[in-house]
């Protein structure tokens, strides 16, 4: 088993914090950008938003 220090990482493009490697995200991890749904909607809400 590995420990959650061992798995890859990536910087979420909204909040910017990093987050771990799931295995939920296992055959899409070279497309995963933002680390929870909340990022994901904030950042579109951004875009359509520009103020």
């Amino acid at each position: 088993m590995r420990r959650k220090a061992d798995l890859p990482q990536k910087t979420c493009a909204t909040c910017g914090r990093p987050f771990a490697w799931r295995k939920k995200w296992a055959k899409v991890w070279d497309e995963v950008r933002y680390c929870s749904e909340r990022c994901k909607s904030q950042r579109k809400a951004e875009a359509a938003d520009p103020t």
